[in-house]
């Protein structure tokens, strides 16, 4: 009974709750339904308000036709208080629209006072309603401005309306009001106006006109018309003009509205009274002022970024190019403002750069997308920095070197003659033309006196760091900065006059302390020295041989001794003292552009001397000391074997290629030893076929095999075995009589370039099924020419420009730039139109033909080998010394046996008759019929190996058992077994044996060898 009760009193108060429960959900419910009801209300009441608010701005504005009598303002302030009041952009832009036309309308009434909007200001109740309500309305035609596109004619006109609206209230140059007796009045409504101007700044008043500027100018054709620009850049100058120039309103100034890409080019294009307004205000010294501080300059380049930086920074350089003397004056400050913004960017570039990156047609490769009006501009913009390396800038920048005189010197320079296959016609013209200059001043040599720390010193460091730091930042314009510097002939001589002039003594010295001094003064030196040295470097490039011999641009050739001689000590100072090892950042760009303009004074010295003899080389470093430390693989030695090998002699470092290369035998076991004898690969070759069963046969062997020992057995055209066995010297026959073949221009594996001749790969070589392949064993086979010392006929490699092909009868036109041909040859790009066809011709129409040939020389010698040598070098090592034979050399070096000796009569008949008889090239066949080689060893006859030696033979060669004691006596004492008129001299290659009779008449002796050199038959002479 008890548990009965419980349940029902549980049960009891559950309900209770329950019940509870519902009531207070229905209280919530009808509150929430009341709050619905008051919401829906409120929002009804506010639409029916709303409606009849635009209702009744609608009638206003219908009413307000040109034919009726105007509104009072007052009409005009009410009906906008009402209109704000329910102002949605999307909804009210007409009627928003209609009431700027009304008070521009009532703006231009004549003698209304009432009817002028602005008069509101003077009244005392309705001043600060009025104020308050122009700011509202100045500031939603800034919201429009920044949403509306120029390029469509409706919303240009929207903009010109705005614009209208902005310009005139906030000056009071227009406002009728303060004619006359309202004069007075002018300090006040000033006041209002600047109000109203720190209002709008607040606000972003500057981005909206940035974003105004950049749509209208940023785009392949400009669509903003010359009121809407000069609009729009009245108003940006008139906060700034206001407040006079504070620092407040030049930074936004300058980050919003010079940053605009290309702006000044767009004004002085279409609105020039601006720019005029600009140098009326002093506008440029003021930006330099602000920005000659680092910190403030740093603040404008974060805000900006570097691509809008760099537009900065273009606007500014078009500036300065319209005010030199601004520039003369604020040289210091423009330098180090344009310097700062430089280094930013180049910052901006190495901090933006990963694997996702995007091409800058100015700054290269960085993550940063460049958008699309900037990519527009980009033309432009590179025209304005064109400024910063154009000859009134480097005139102004360069003032105090380039108004130094050099000392003149009546004494002509003297010229060394260049070698027969190098002389270039000159017109005497040119040569009077040369003499005229070349009496203009004394050479340039170092001679120290200028004080480092001096003032003119510290300027024109400035200015060089100035010029390098846009070459490392420009990286996409380099060439065209390099091109301008060097426009003016006497900057780089005066420049070079002006280090020559630097610290106690001049030169080196100073220079290689700066190495060891971490000062900015250090840095700034080293920055002078890299700007000369790239420079000169790009001149000498692209200066032709008359340009550089004869008419001396820039340099007199003493000069490019004494500038090639402090270079030649200085990277060797950087490589020896161990600077190089471990150099990095500006240290090895330093390095790279010293040692770049070293080696193409190399180089060009290689093709046709200009300095003296020996002039290369390192007195101080002994090519044993330098050997010795390549043994203990010590890094200076090596570094200076790949940099500057020049400063060894080249005996030296021939000897040391083959030291390397028997080494290497060594190693893979191509050296005879009394243990064990190398592999043999044995070929057969038809005479008439060389070239196909050569190519057959070694094409397929591994790289150890092409390294080792091959012997060839030649067949002749009747299909039998030639008599002799290979010792070498066949195979030598082979490789020279192949390597012709491949560069003979009948084969289309290589052309000819016109003039001199020299051979480049043919671009049509692909003709055959398998060039590549052709071209990778052509290099092969120039490789084991090198690696074996054997001596071919090649000539240099060389390179002609050309822009139509003729590809089997027909022109082909090849494009360098996608639809270049339809891009004209201009003076602003015939720079980039040379460098571009050179590229073509040299790299991209031939690389897959070099690569193959490259490929197959290197399979055999190793890169780093060659490296010791430059290109006339490695052709002499490759074809021997093009130097005609000396036969006091051959002589010198010749061994006798059979009884000759240097005395024997037929010894001094066959000498006379090589050195007076035979032209050149029968010495050269005679050469090449006793050694298989028609040009003489590399080093002198001293290293040919086995050396010369010339053997007395009474009988043929298939009865000749050597020399006995008889068939001695009988050639020393020139007793004949039997006369041997009907014989001929023959030889044995591989020993580089000539095989003689014991002639008895000279005019024989003469005639027999004359005829057997002539013939081209191998071993098959009788």
């Amino acid at each position: 009974m008890f548990t009965l009760s419980q349940t029902s009193r549980a049960w009891f108060i559950d309900r209770a709750r329950q019940a509870r429960e519902e009531r207070l959900v229905q209280k919530e419910r009808e509150r929430a339904a009341v709050v619905i009801q008051a919401h829906v209300r409120s929002f009804l009441c506010r639409s029916r308000l709303q409606r009849d608010i635009r209702r009744e701005i609608d009638d206003f504005f219908k009413a307000d036709d040109p034919g009726s009598t105007k509104r009072s303002a007052l009409c005009i302030f009410k009906i906008a208080r009402k209109l704000l009041f329910v102002f949605r952009i999307k909804e009210d832009n007409e009627r928003f629209e209609k009431l700027c036309r009304s008070i521009l309308s009532s703006m231009d009434a004549e003698n209304e006072p009432k009817v002028w909007y602005v008069s509101l200001a003077c009244s005392k109740d309705l001043t600060l309603l009025w104020i308050k309500q122009i700011k509202s309305i100045l500031w939603y035609c800034c919201d429009f401005l920044k949403q509306l596109k120029p390029e469509i004619l409706q919303d240009s006109r929207l903009i010109t309306l705005y614009l209208t609206m902005l310009v005139t209230f906030t000056d009071t140059s227009t406002w009728k009001i303060l004619r006359g007796k309202g004069e007075s009045l002018r300090p006040a409504m000033n006041h209002i106006c600047a109000n109203i101007m720190g209002h709008l700044n607040q606000h972003g008043f500057y981005s909206v006109l940035q974003v105004l500027l950049t749509r209208g100018l940023a785009r392949p054709r400009p669509c903003l018309s010359k009121g809407t620009l000069t609009a729009a850049f009245s108003l940006a100058l008139r906060p700034v003009i206001a407040a006079q120039f504070s620092d407040n309103l030049i930074r936004p100034f300058l980050i919003h509205i010079m940053s605009v890409p290309a702006l000044v080019t767009h004004l002085s294009t279409v609105t020039p009274e601006r720019l005029t307004v600009l140098e009326s205000h002093d506008m440029l010294r003021k930006f330099i002022m602000f920005l000659r501080d680092e910190d403030r300059c740093r603040d404008v380049c974060e805000s900006l970024e570097g691509c809008h930086t760099l537009c900065l920074m273009s606007n500014l350089l078009h500036l300065g190019s319209l005010s030199p003397k601004v520039l003369e004056e604020e040289t210091d400050g423009f330098v180090s403002l344009l310097t700062q913004m430089l280094c930013y960017c180049q910052k901006y570039v190495s901090q933006k750069k990963s694997n996702l990156t995007h091409w800058h047609p100015v700054l290269g490769w960085f993550s940063q997308s460049v958008d699309y009006g900037l990519n527009e501009s980009m033309h432009l913009i590179t025209k304005q920095l064109q400024f910063l390396w154009g000859v009134p800038l480097i005139r102004i920048f360069f003032c105090d070197i380039l108004s130094k005189k050099l000392l003149e010197s009546q004494e002509p320079a003297h010229v060394q003659p260049a070698s027969p296959q190098n002389v270039l016609p000159v017109k005497s013209l040119l040569k009077r033309a040369f003499q005229k200059s070349a009496s203009v001043r004394n050479i340039l040599r170092p001679v120290g006196g200028k004080r480092v720390d001096s003032a003119e010193v510290q300027k024109v460091c400035n200015i060089c760091v100035l010029y390098q730091t846009s070459l490392t930042t420009l990286t996409q314009i380099r060439l065209q900065i390099l091109t301008g510097l060097t426009y003016l002939d006497d900057l780089l001589p005066k420049l070079w006059a002006f280090i020559c002039e630097l610290g106690p003594h001049g030169g080196l010295k100073l220079f290689l302390e700066c190495l060891n001094n971490d000062t900015e003064e250090s840095k700034q030196l080293l920055a002078m020295l890299m700007l000369f040295c790239d420079c000169s470097r790009h001149l000498i490039t692209i200066l032709d041989d008359i340009e550089v011999y004869e008419e001396q641009i820039s340099f007199k050739l003493e000069e490019l001794v004494t500038i090639s001689s402090f270079l030649n000590s200085f990277v060797f100072k950087m490589i020896w003292d161990g600077i190089v090892e471990n150099a990095k950042g500006e240290t090895l760009e330093l390095f790279q552009s010293v040692h770049g303009w070293l080696m193409v004074l190399y180089e060009r010295d290689c093709r046709r001397r200009f300095a003296p003899e020996d002039h290369w080389l390192r007195k101080d470093l002994k090519p044993s000391v330098l050997f010795q430390e390549l043994d203990r693989d010590r890094k200076r030695a090596q570094l200076i074997l790949q940099y500057i090998p020049h400063v060894i002699p080249h005996k030296n470092r021939v000897l040391l290629f083959r030291t390397m290369v028997t080494k290497e035998k060594e190693k893979l076991g191509l050296v005879e030893t009394s243990s064990a004898s190398p592999h043999v690969t044995h070929i057969t070759i038809r005479r008439s076929r060389m070239l196909e069963d050569g190519y057959e046969q070694l094409r397929q062997l591994s790289q150890h095999a092409m390294k080792g020992v091959i012997r060839v057995k030649f067949v002749n055209d009747l299909g039998v075995d030639e008599a002799g066995i290979d010792q070498d010297g066949v195979f030598k026959e082979f490789l020279e009589e192949i390597i012709k073949r491949v560069f003979d221009p009948a084969l289309n594996l290589f052309k000819t370039t016109s003039g001199d001749e020299r051979l480049y790969p043919s671009p049509t070589s692909y003709i055959h099924e398998n060039y590549l392949q052709l071209f990778e064993f052509v290099g092969k086979m120039l490789g084991k020419a090198v690696y074996e010392r054997y001596d071919g006929d090649i000539a240099d490699l060389g390179l002609t420009l050309s822009y139509d092909e003729d590809v089997m009868g027909q022109l082909v036109c090849h494009e360098l730039i996608p639809g270049g041909k339809t891009i004209p040859v201009t003076n602003e790009n015939k720079i980039s139109y040379i460098h571009l066809m050179a590229h073509f011709r040299m790299h991209t129409q031939i690389k897959n033909q070099t690569a193959a040939l490259i490929s197959g020389f290197r399979s055999i010698i190793k890169p780093e080998w060659i490296r010791m040598f430059s290109a006339p070098e490695l052709q002499r090592l490759i074809s021997g010394d093009n130097a005609e034979i000396d036969l006091e050399d051959l002589k010198k070096h010749t061994v006798y046996y059979g009884g000759f000796h240097g005395s024997h009569r037929v010894i001094i008949w066959l000498w006379d008759i090589l050195a007076s008889d035979f032209t050149p090239d029968e010495r050269a066949m005679f050469l090449k019929f006793v050694t298989s080689c028609s040009r003489p060893p590399l080093l002198g006859f001293a290293y040919l190996k086995p050396p010369f030696s010339i053997r007395c033979v009474e009988v043929s060669d298939d009865q000749d058992t050597g020399d006995t004691l008889g068939s001695v006596l009988r050639g020393f004492f020139t007793i004949r077994k039997r006369e041997p008129g009907g014989r001929l001299p023959t030889s044995s290659t591989c020993f580089n044996l000539l095989k003689l009779p014991n002639y008895s008449k000279k005019s024989v002796l003469r005639e027999k060898l004359r005829y057997a050199i002539s013939m081209n038959t191998g071993f098959e002479l009788s």
